[in-house]
C-alpha cells in the first residue's frame, strides 16, 4: 500500500485555518420584506470578500417571510440577497430567526412574530413566555405550546417545521450550488437556546439576574404534572427568586443556603432546563429531517451569561435554563444533544476579558467560554462562537483568536483544539471605517493563521459532508452524567498570533484613514 503523501510545510500551517464570518446588519432586508440598497450592499460585501472573509450570516426572519398569513412564504429578498452574496464569492449561515428582533442589546430595528401568531396571543396569552408577576414576552413562543395545536392546527414545532421546509424547497438550488453552508436554528429569544429571563423590554438592567419564565398556563400544567409524578404535588414554581435587577444574595431562592439547593428548588431546576434540552432536540431533529443529505451543517446558539458566574448560585444562568453550578455542569448535557443531530455548539462572548467586567457583577466570560468549549470538545462536536457586542479593538480580537485556537498554531499539523468558525458580530459603517477596517483585516489574516483566504474547507480539516440522520434519543441518565463537571482544557495566556502592532501600527493606521479622508473629500 502506497503511503499517504506527506504535508508541504504550507499544507500543516493551513491546518489551523479558522474561517471567519461576518453578521450582516439585522435589517438587510426590511420589514416589508425588500432588500433595499442593493448597490450599497455589494459595495460592501466586495470589501468583505476583499479582506479574505470566508462568508457572511444572516437572520431568515419568520416576521417576515411568513408575515402574510399562515404557510403564505415569500422568500424573493432573501434569494435576492443570497445571490448578491454568491456573485461577490462568499457563503452563508443562515439563521431560522423564530424570534422578534427589538428588546435585547444591540436590535437597531424591529421585527416583530408574525400578525397572525400575534392575533393568537390576543385571545390566549398564555402562548408567550410570562414572568411571575404575569408579564408576557412577545419575542418567542413559550416552549409551553411546541406540541399544543393553537395555531390553525397546528403546534408551534410544525409551524417552525414548516418553514424551514419552504426555505429548503425555495432555496435548494441555492443549497445544492454549496453556497449556504450552515444552518442556525432558532430556539429562543435572540435566536439562543435559552429563555428570555434577561428582557430589557421589561425593565432589566446588567447585571441584574433575571427572571423565571414559566408561568404561562401551559407550563405551569406541565411543572404540576411533573411534581405530582414525582410525589409533590403540593410544590409550586418559585415565588421567592426576586425581580429582574436583584442580586443573588438579595433573595431567598439563590442566597446562600438557598432555596435552589433544596431538595425541592432541585427538583424545579433540573424541570426547568430540561424542558430548555427537549425543546431544542425536539426541533433539531425535524431539521436534520429536512436538511438530510445535504452538505450543510446545523448549528444552535447558546447565550454567553458571564455575570454572576462567579458566584456559588450562577443565579442568571438558572433563570436562562442553564442549570450550572460548582458542582454541575450545565452546558454538556446541550453539547451532548447536539451531537445526537450532528449540530455545531455557537457560543458567544468570545471577545470579552475578565479584567473589563465589573467585579460587583461576579463576571467570569474567560472561564464560562473556556467551559462551554472544553464540554462540546469533550463531546467531539465542532465549536464555533462569536463577539458578543460590536467591537473593534485590538484587545478584542486578540482575546478571539485565542479562543479560536487556546493552545496556538501547531507547524505540524492541525492544533489540539481549534474552533470550526468564528462570526463577527457585525458588518456596519464603523467596522469599515479606515482605521477600524485595517485592523480587521489583520485579524482576519491571523483568524487563517497568516494563510491567504483557502476556499476548500477540506483543506483546514473542515469537511462539509451530507448531513446524516440524528442518532437515537438520549437516555436521561446519559444526560445526567453529562452534568459531571470536567476540568476544563488548558487554555494559554495570550494568542500566539496576536494582532498587536500597537506604536508605528497605530501611527500608520491613523495616517491612511487621514489621507483616504482627504482623497475623499477631494473627489465628492
Amino acid at each position: 500500500m502506497q503511503a499517504p503523501t506527506p504535508l508541504s510545510e504550507n499544507e500543516k500551517i493551513l491546518a489551523n485555518y479558522v474561517p471567519l464570518y461576518v453578521m450582516l446588519p439585522l435589517g438587510v432586508v426590511t420589514i416589508d420584506n425588500a432588500l433595499e440598497n442593493r448597490d450599497g450592499l455589494e459595495k460592501q460585501l466586495k470589501q468583505l470578500k476583499a479582506a479574505g472573509v470566508d462568508g457572511v450570516m444572516v437572520d431568515i426572519w419568520w416576521g417576515i417571510v411568513e408575515s402574510k398569513g399562515p404557510k403564505r412564504y415569500d422568500w424573493n429578498a432573501y434569494r435576492s440577497m443570497f445571490k448578491l452574496v454568491q456573485q461577490c464569492g462568499l457563503k452563508i449561515q443562515a439563521i431560522m430567526s423564530f424570534h422578534q428582533c427589538g428588546g435585547n442589546v444591540g436590535d437597531a430595528v424591529n421585527i416583530p412574530l408574525p400578525q397572525w401568531v400575534l392575533d393568537v396571543g390576543e385571545s390566549d396569552p398564555d402562548i408567550f413566555y410570562t414572568n411571575r408577576t404575569g408579564n408576557r414576552n412577545k419575542e418567542y413562543l413559550t416552549i409551553g405550546v411546541d406540541n399544543q395545536s393553537l395555531f390553525g392546527g397546528r403546534t408551534a414545532v410544525q409551524i417552525y417545521s414548516d418553514y424551514m421546509q419552504s426555505f429548503r424547497d425555495n432555496m435548494s438550488d441555492l443549497l445544492e450550488a454549496g453556497l449556504v453552508i450552515d444552518i442556525e436554528v432558532g430556539l429562543g429569544p435572540a435566536g439562543e437556546l435559552r429563555y428570555p429571563s434577561y428582557p430589557e423590554s421589561q425593565g432589566w438592567v446588567f447585571p441584574g439576574i433575571g427572571e423565571f419564565q414559566c408561568y404561562d398556563k401551559y407550563l405551569k400544567a406541565e411543572f404540576l404534572e411533573a411534581a405530582t409524578g414525582a410525589g409533590h404535588p403540593e410544590w409550586e414554581l418559585p415565588d421567592n427568586a426576586g425581580a429582574y435587577n436583584d442580586t443573588p444574595e438579595s433573595t431567598e431562592f439563590f442566597g446562600s443556603n438557598g432555596t435552589h439547593l433544596t431538595e425541592k428548588g432541585t427538583f424545579f431546576l433540573t424541570w426547568y432546563s430540561n424542558k430548555l434540552l427537549g425543546h431544542g432536540d425536539q426541533i433539531l431533529e425535524e431539521a436534520n429531517k429536512i436538511f438530510l443529505g445535504y452538505k450543510v451543517k446545523l448549528a444552535a446558539k447558546v447565550s454567553g451569561i458571564h455575570w454572576w458566574y462567579k458566584s456559588d448560585s450562577h443565579a442568571a444562568e438558572l433563570t436562562a435554563g442553564y442549570y450550572n453550578l460548582q458542582d454541575r455542569d450545565g452546558y454538556r448535557p446541550i453539547a451532548k444533544i447536539l451531537s445526537r443531530h450532528y449540530a455545531i455548539l455557537n457560543f458567544t462572548c468570545l471577545e470579552m476579558r475578565d479584567s473589563e467586567q465589573s467585579a460587583s457583577a461576579r463576571s467570569g466570560p474567560q472561564e464560562l467560554v473556556q467551559q462551554v468549549l472544553s464540554g462540546g470538545w469533550r463531546e467531539n462536536i465542532e465549536v464555533a462562537g462569536e463577539n458578543a457586542l460590536a467591537r473593534y479593538d485590538r484587545a478584542s480580537y486578540n482575546q478571539i483568536l485565542l479562543n479560536a485556537r487556546p493552545n496556538g498554531v501547531n507547524e505540524d499539523g492541525p492544533p489540539k483544539l481549534k474552533m470550526s468558525g468564528v462570526t463577527y458580530l457585525r458588518l456596519s459603517d464603523d467596522l469599515l471605517e479606515a482605521k477600524n477596517f485595517s485592523i480587521f483585516k489583520t485579524f482576519v489574516k491571523k483568524m487563517h493563521a497568516d494563510q491567504d483566504y483557502c476556499p476548500d474547507p477540506n483543506r483546514y480539516n473542515s469537511p462539509i459532508v451530507p448531513l446524516e440522520k440524528s442518532k437515537p434519543k438520549i437516555p436521561f441518565q446519559d444526560l445526567l452524567e453529562a452534568t459531571e463537571p470536567l476540568v476544563p482544557f488548558p487554555f494559554d495566556k495570550q494568542t500566539d498570533m496576536s494582532v498587536d502592532g500597537g506604536g508605528l501600527s497605530d501611527l500608520l493606521g491613523g495616517l491612511i484613514s487621514r489621507i483616504t479622508s482627504i482623497f475623499k473629500r477631494n473627489h465628492i
